[in-house]
């Protein structure tokens, strides 16, 4: 997939990338309208909070297609395979992440806004955006 940039610090190969995608030959491209939904969640979101934050951040899970949603055992309606989420690598720093967590919450509207973790002990923040204006 080529470079295509979404806004000053955020590109949509860095929104399809996974790692899991890579290893399991499966495609994860996305199509025009979730191209569109991933627009609209840098543009509210993303975007925003990387100025006020001043350094980047990194994306754990953005676009997920159908059989990538499965294979990383993603629910059935995820909004990562619509463009509308993204999952915020905190890269241990707890504290970073409830930043992260606290001011989009104070300055951005959004659908969901998620302190996640798993069994491993890896913590991120699910975040996501509709573009129909019904967000939570």
């Amino acid at each position: 997939m080529p470079t295509v940039r979404l806004s000053k610090n955020f590109t949509l190969e860095e929104l399809c990338a996974s790692d899991t995608a890579k290893a399991k030959g499966i495609r994860n491209n996305p199509g025009q309208t979730d191209v569109v939904n991933l627009c609209a969640l840098v543009h509210h979101v993303l975007q925003p909070l990387r100025e006020a934050m001043g350094y980047p951040i990194k994306i754990g899970s953005g676009y997920r297609s159908l059989a990538l949603n499965n294979a990383v055992g993603g629910v059935r309606n995820s909004q990562h395979m619509r463009g509308e989420a993204a999952d915020l690598c905190i890269d241990g720093d707890k504290l970073k992440g409830k930043r992260w967590f606290d001011w989009i919450k104070s300055h951005c509207k959004f659908d969901q806004l998620i302190w996640e973790h798993n069994a491993k002990g890896n913590y991120w923040v699910h975040v996501s955006y509709r573009i129909d204006g019904k967000n939570r």
